[in-house]
């Protein structure tokens, strides 16, 4: 690994597709399997496109993670489904674009929303399909897809559950308000529990145990490990006195580039010891594992080489790290220009497991497996996006890309201008007006913007490179 983060950062972003062969194995490797395989899916919350050193973070390096795109491929073009989280989660869990159902409306869920939504629980989903499979499920982290008593990731096809519900979780006191709030929300299943420790660390124990008990078991396996880091309070492993001061957990008057360094270091090492679990039952060879994130980044992510951050769609705002490793199925230290979005990890993981969608649902996302593993061609996608906040509107089509941020539109090619600065919409109008058409048939199919959702974003007051943005008329902070 020591080579690859001496490459410079152009040359991350413009690497093509790899070229190695399998690790082991024929094209058919995949269908040899004796075994399903275990499925670690590892989600950052808010990380950018460039906070790992294997994508070009410069002051700072995630050797942990680094191991997977070591043994597996990277990718250079994944997308998130929203610009917020539990938009995204909505389009992860079931397959299919987040604006289907009205969970996936909200921009996000806010931890102390009092609207009655959430995932369905008779709504099939990435865990119960695979349970219903033979999978035992597990979810560790963050749900963010509906309360108590009508939604919950143990009425979504997850076995067990340890982490938080809503949106956001001090890493101390493991409360959604200040430390003086009566705010906890750490679960053990569907029971509130109060422990002692710094959340990403308790959160890799778990990850750690899980693989252990499931070891014993012999079963196939979906550990589900989304944590909350990098995502605000801006909390360190030694900021508990931080803890106590912070009044409001988004936090304006805190963090820095040192503690979110911090931030990211520590799951990296978490992140190490859920692989050395695996190496030490030796089950490495039979599991997927996946890194990624849910969007774009916050306020200290690096998000190089793209504008705009979460609650945009800018590319920073949309664009994500994604890792996949399957030894002896995926070619080691590989890379790909596959278009990717969060919603194509189900269809994915589920065809990797020898089972398939329910029909009556049938995912928006693709399988993936066949271009990861180098079987088939990287094919053009044709991919949308909406964020009620400042009226926004996003397509990508092959490398074009439409953009709306309230009335100002734009046409970008993101491979040749990944900035998105040059605006094409004069010189190529015919292309400019064809994504249009496109995109008013795709919006015509999902359902309409709800007056009701929450919607968040950056305001001129928050950021001070956001001059002249004014709040939404709704109030939404950037959850």
């Amino acid at each position: 690994m020591a080579a690859e983060t001496t490459v410079s950062r152009r040359q991350l972003l413009l690497a093509g597709a790899g070229t190695l062969a399998f690790a082991a194995g024929t094209p058919n490797a995949m269908a040899a399997a004796s075994t399903a395989p275990n499925i670690v899916y590892i989600m950052a919350d808010d990380m950018g496109y460039a906070d790992v050193s294997c994508y070009g973070r410069p002051d700072f390096t995630t050797p942990n993670i680094d191991r997977i795109a070591a043994g597996g491929v990277r990718l250079l073009q994944a997308y998130a489904n929203s610009a917020v989280c539990s938009a995204t989660r909505t389009a992860l869990i079931t397959g299919r674009y987040q604006y289907r159902l009205p969970i996936g409306l909200e921009e996000p869920l806010p931890s102390d929303s009092a609207r009655n939504i959430g995932i369905p629980p008779d709504h099939p989903t990435l865990p119960s399909i695979l349970k219903s499979a033979g999978y035992g499920t597990t979810l560790i982290g963050k749900w963010h897809l509906g309360k108590l008593p009508d939604f919950g990731p143990l009425k979504s096809g997850y076995d067990r559950f340890y982490g938080f519900r809503g949106g956001s979780l001090d890493y101390f006191t493991h409360k959604y308000g200040p430390a003086s709030s009566d705010t906890d929300d750490l679960w053990d299943g569907d029971a509130k529990i109060h422990q002692i420790g710094y959340l990403t660390d308790l959160l890799g124990d778990r990850a750690v145990a899980e693989i252990d008990r499931f070891a014993g078991i012999g079963r196939p396996f979906l550990i589900s490990l989304h944590f909350n880091a990098p995502h605000w309070p801006w909390e360190g492993p030694g900021d508990e006195a931080e803890s106590q001061r912070v009044t409001n957990l988004v936090d304006y008057d805190g963090g820095s580039q040192k503690t979110y360094a911090q931030m990211v270091m520590r799951m990296d090492l978490q992140v190490g010891r859920v692989l050395q679990a695996l190496d030490m039952h030796g089950l490495t060879n039979n599991t997927i594992v996946i890194f990624t994130s849910d969007n774009g980044g916050e306020r200290f992510a690096d998000t190089w080489p793209f504008t705009g951050r979460k609650t945009e769609l800018l590319e920073g705002g949309l664009r994500i790290p994604a890792i996949v490793r399957w030894p002896g199925r995926i070619p080691a230290g590989s890379v790909s220009d596959q278009v990717a979005i969060s919603m194509d990890w189900l269809p994915t993981l589920l065809a990797a497991a020898g089972t398939a969608p329910d029909r009556n649902f049938p995912p928006d996302g693709m399988n993936l497996l066949p271009i990861l593993s180098q079987r088939a061609p990287v094919v053009p996608r044709t991919l949308f996006w909406r964020y009620k906040n400042n009226i926004q509107q996003a397509m990508r089509d092959g490398n074009w890309k439409y953009l709306k941020i309230l009335d100002n539109t734009f046409l970008f090619d993101v491979v040749e201008d990944p900035m998105e600065r040059a605006n094409l919409k004069t010189r190529h109008r015919d292309i400019y007006e064809g994504l249009l058409r496109k995109y008013a048939a795709w919006n015509a199919t999902m359902l309409p913007l709800d007056p009701l959702s929450s919607t968040g974003g950056f305001n001129g007051g928050q950021l001070a490179d956001h001059f002249g943005v004014k709040p939404p008329a709704a109030s939404g902070e950037a959850r």
